[in-house]
């Protein structure tokens, strides 16, 4: 879900296109983007794509083929995948997965009743990751020589220090946590650019990269990265629920009167039970690790073939076309590190 802060971010959220991130290297928000891919890659009737015994593979696709347009733009994904998260996320998780079942249980209800395009929204809701999924993208990034980096707890936080720290130039995702965290860049709509249908329209429109620089949206709304944590603890984050009423419009001005949250609750009979300190912790001083190597390869095209056509039955003539785009990318020709690129 995320923190709601969009309706802040209108006068400083930059429309790209994908050639204006050329040479970057954008810390990717792993499960973020592979629930995109879950959620968009699907058949009419909602259905996600299988292989013959049944196993989802829509991620798979969204791995292999989004990620070689973004090589083709000269753009270079690190995908950063969640670690343990923190305790006070565990209502958010059963939470999230309440509303998975749910919208499982009204797809299979808009099927019966033949209504596909009930049938697709409420399946797109339903996805879910399993352990085996994780691993298994983990194992196609590797073999498509594409590195990945293991965060301790949170993706998000993990992905914001390395940019932070100058590895990577911007964090992409949807979720607008990462400006929390700290990142001085956040790319949203980097692997759904593109013509994509309206929901339950006819309608199409066309998707394009969003850039929102960190401390040019705290000028523009003359606030702290402090006060921003500050804000999105009033309309809800991951670790706690929002006030009810407040929405972020109405947090950035109490924010702005009170200075922080405490002389908020001074005014306003709100968050008692909240663990404020702790939220500001996860967010402003959060778990992440040094331990991780980042290195470009050469994409193994045999262990490719078999994992994608032999395991889970894709095509291999599209395969091989995919190969044939990513052969021909002066990235995958010798191994190289970031710092080849900068």
């Amino acid at each position: 879900m995320g923190v709601k802060i969009k309706d802040l971010l209108e006068s400083t959220t930059h429309t790209l296109d994908l050639k204006d991130l050329s040479r970057k290297d954008i810390a990717i928000d792993a499960m973020n983007v592979l629930y995109q891919f879950l959620s968009i890659i699907r058949q009419q009737n909602g259905t996600p794509l299988l292989d013959s015994q049944k196993r989802v593979t829509s991620h798979l696709s969204g791995i292999f083929y989004r990620n070689i347009n973004l090589l083709e733009e000269n753009i270079r994904p690190i995908y950063v995948f969640d670690g343990k998260p923190p305790e006070l996320k565990h209502e958010t998780i059963v939470e999230r997965k309440q509303i998975r079942e749910t919208a499982t249980e009204k797809w299979l209800d808009a099927l019966d009743r033949g209504d596909l395009v009930e049938a697709k929204k409420y399946a797109q809701a339903s996805s879910r990751f399993t352990e085996k999924m994780i691993s298994d993208s983990k194992m196609l990034l590797s073999y498509m020589g594409l590195p990945y980096v293991q965060a301790p707890s949170e993706g998000e936080a993990q992905a914001s220090y390395m940019v932070r720290k100058g590895e990577c130039w911007g964090v992409g995702s949807q979720d607008h946590d990462s400006l929390l965290f700290g990142a001085d860049r956040l790319i949203r709509n980097l692997t759904i650019t593109g013509r994509r249908k309206l929901p339950r329209k006819s309608t199409y429109i066309e998707v394009k990269p969003e850039l929102i620089y960190l401390e040019e949206m705290l000028k523009d709304l003359e606030i702290s990265r402090e006060q921003l944590v500050d804000i999105g603890i009033l309309v809800g984050t991951d670790f706690n629920d929002g006030v009810k009423g407040i929405g972020p419009k109405t947090a950035l001005k109490l924010i702005k009167e009170h200075d922080n949250l405490e002389s908020v609750m001074k005014v306003k009979d709100i968050l008692a039970e909240v663990p404020i300190d702790q939220i500001r912790s996860i967010f402003l001083d959060p778990e992440v690790t040094d331990t991780y190597s980042i290195t470009w390869l050469p994409p193994d095209q045999n262990k490719i073939l078999e994992f994608l056509c032999e395991e889970h039955d894709f095509s291999q003539d599209r395969v091989k076309k995919g190969l044939e785009r990513l052969e021909k990318l002066p990235i995958q020709k010798k191994q190289a590190t970031l710092f080849d690129w900068l």
